[in-house]
């Protein structure tokens, strides 16, 4: 898809700023005060978040009640959760791509053109989710044995692998759609979606595990169910606005090629962070059972976490978006500011609350008092760097909404190598000489904070110093 950032007012006189400097955004409203920014943020990060919240939330559930059977079933939850979301993660851009490609066109006066572009993701979304769905069942196994699994762990992550992913196709299909709310900015059916398939998976974890006695693999078809409620749940309204307003219904090859054209860059970025979380998961199993199961129970809390400050850089990165497309570039620099530090003052927030419920939080993840106190070791290590991660989650945002999707591609793989080659190194050569499992739990979410997330704080923050991402 192409750029359809307007820089020549007069051919979209609708939607131009008004005659007072461009105090006004693209929307109308007066946008000059931090308090009317944020209240904009903060209107589509609220029902964003509910939206985000969804995968992180089933897994969270999942870890809870699987946490119960047994060390072996957390273990191999931990290994299998990691596939479903690196795979799912990386079809991230189906929500990215069409959300900057709506909202770019809707402040170009260019709303039908908008949705016809989301019926393309949709379509992309669901040829992609099949071709996941077929492929990883298939890998299951190799795929959890090359994440260290061996034994009783090995079962449990291939059983809950192979029924957890049939989902997949419902939660991509989820993922482009909520890239057309997003860019029409009408979210809150987000929202409702994420609440109620939230409710729907608890009940049936409850149902399958607890009750039918299921296992693992209740888990995992509780969570399936739920990711394909979500996908019929906002896909049908999503098809009923955009052939309201005289879009095509049926797949355009070219309209597709479009879509994954653009996305590609994303994909790369994605693959790269992704490829950075699979190293981190293998480090932590090789550092023993103990210290891996008390990394899922973190790692899950911390993608839950994350996603609160994910929502402040998707809102900024649609308003950013609309702005660009209207050809409003004193409102897009003000947004991004106002983004930033939206995402720092929730970030401290956030990280505050992370770490001192981190103190009490083992209980809830596991009956082992060892694995408890890694649990509030990660957890309080990684409360310290929350500000810095929401920062940088927030112009990640706004580079995304500006469509500057190569330099993100090319700094976060970048980063991602660096950070790579290091914890091979700290697997390897560092970690077995630690005195103990804390200190290696330590080690292990300081580096993930310090390299990881500060490397691409760093490029995010020397970007956005100047003009060149808004071009």
């Amino acid at each position: 898809m192409r750029n359809v950032v307007n820089h020549d007012m007069q051919r979209n006189p609708a939607v131009a700023p008004e005659q007072d400097g461009g105090r006004r955004g693209a929307d109308g409203r007066d946008s000059t005060g931090s308090d009317s920014i944020n209240r904009r943020i903060l209107a589509l990060a609220l029902p964003t978040f509910g939206q985000l919240i969804a995968e992180p939330t089933f897994i969270l559930i999942d870890t809870a009640i699987v946490g119960h059977i047994g060390d072996a079933a957390l273990a191999g939850l931990s290994i299998g959760s990691t596939i479903i979301l690196t795979a799912v993660g990386l079809c991230i851009f189906l929500a990215y791509s069409t959300t900057a490609q709506v909202a770019h066109l809707l402040g170009a006066g260019r709303r039908r053109e908008g949705l016809q572009a989301g019926i393309d993701g949709l379509w992309l979304a669901l040829g992609i989710g099949v071709a996941l769905s077929i492929g990883l069942f298939a890998a299951a196994e190799p795929l959890c044995r090359a994440l260290g699994g061996q034994g009783a762990v090995l079962d449990q992550a291939v059983t809950y692998t192979r029924a957890i992913v049939l989902g997949a196709p419902g939660m991509l299909l989820v993922y482009a759609a909520n890239g057309i709310f997003r860019g029409l900015q009408k979210v809150r059916i987000t929202l409702i979606a994420a609440v109620s398939g939230a409710v729907l998976n608890t009940v049936l974890e409850v149902l399958f595990v607890i009750v039918f006695g299921w296992g693992i693999a209740g888990s995992g078809a509780a969570t399936m169910i739920a990711q394909w409620y979500m996908g019929l749940f906002l896909v049908i309204p999503a098809i009923l606005w955009a052939r309201a307003d005289g879009a095509s219904l049926r797949p355009r090859l070219e309209g597709i090629a479009a879509a994954g054209g653009d996305g590609l860059p994303l994909f790369i970025r994605t693959l790269a962070i992704r490829a950075a979380m699979v190293v981190t998961v293998a480090s932590a199993a090789r550092m023993g059972t103990a210290v891996l199961a008390g990394f899922q129970a973190v790692n899950s809390s911390w993608n839950f976490a994350m996603n609160m400050l994910d929502s402040v850089g998707i809102a900024g990165q649609t308003l950013v978006a609309t702005a660009l497309g209207a050809g409003n570039i004193a409102e897009a620099k003000r947004l991004t500011r106002g983004t930033g530090r939206a995402g720092l003052a929730i970030g401290a927030v956030i990280g505050l609350a992370f770490a001192v419920i981190g103190l009490f939080a083992g209980h809830f993840f596991s009956p082992t008092p060892h694995i408890q106190l890694l649990i509030a070791a990660g957890m309080v290590t990684m409360g310290v760097f929350f500000p810095l991660q929401g920062w940088m989650m927030a112009i990640d945002g706004i580079l995304i909404g500006s469509r500057d999707y190569r330099y993100l591609a090319v700094t976060c793989t970048a980063t991602a190598v660096v950070y790579i080659a290091l914890m091979l190194l700290l697997a390897d050569a560092v970690t077995p000489h630690l005195g103990n499992d804390l200190l290696r739990t330590v080690t292990l979410w300081a580096a993930f904070n310090i390299v990881l997330m500060g490397g691409r704080g760093l490029c995010n923050g020397l970007r956005v110093r100047g003009d060149r991402w808004m071009r």
